[in-house]
């Protein structure tokens, strides 16, 4: 959590918007004590990278093989 008073964020506006962007939670103060967040109205969904996960996930030799518990079940 980043906290920073009214007459600051005022000059660090752009700063501040990086910061929310990237998560980070952003509360603003005034001089009268009432505080308030900055948040991020439509956060952008991550968009996948295929391939991402090449080499991470493998398949048994067996997986086509039958299964002795369903040879009732083979015509």
């Amino acid at each position: 959590m980043y906290s920073i008073a009214l007459k600051e964020a005022q000059n660090q506006l752009e700063e501040l918007t990086a910061k929310v962007v990237t998560g980070e939670e952003v509360i603003i103060t005034d001089d009268k004590g009432s505080t308030f967040q900055l948040i991020q109205i439509n956060p952008k969904k991550p968009q996948p990278k295929f391939g991402s996960a090449k080499g991470l996930i493998s398949m048994a030799e067996n997986f086509d093989a039958p299964l002795d518990d369903f040879e009732d079940y083979i015509p």
